[in-house]
C-alpha cells in the first residue's frame, strides 16, 4: 500500500506537535536527523519496510502510538 510512510510520518508529527507549528517543525528537523526525509515522501511512495520499522521505532522512543 504506497504512502503509508506518508501517514506515519504525518502521525508522529501530529501528535508529537499538537498543532503547535514550532513543535512540528522541530519534529520535522529531529526526524531528519534520524534518517528520515519528511518531504522525501508523498502518498505515492512505495512502502520501505526498513523505513517502516524505524518509524516505529521513533515513535516508540517518543512514547507515541502511530
Amino acid at each position: 500500500m504506497p504512502g503509508k510512510i506518508k501517514e506515519m510520518i504525518d502521525a508522529i508529527i501530529a501528535q508529537r506537535s499538537n498543532g503547535n507549528s514550532i513543535i512540528a517543525a522541530n519534529t520535522r528537523v529531529k526526524l531528519a536527523l534520524k534518517g528520515i526525509l519528511p518531504d522525501k515522501y508523498d502518498s505515492t511512495s512505495e512502502d520501505d519496510y526498513e523505513v517502516i520499522d524505524k518509524l516505529r521505532r521513533i515513535a516508540k522512543e517518543l512514547n507515541l502510538s502511530i
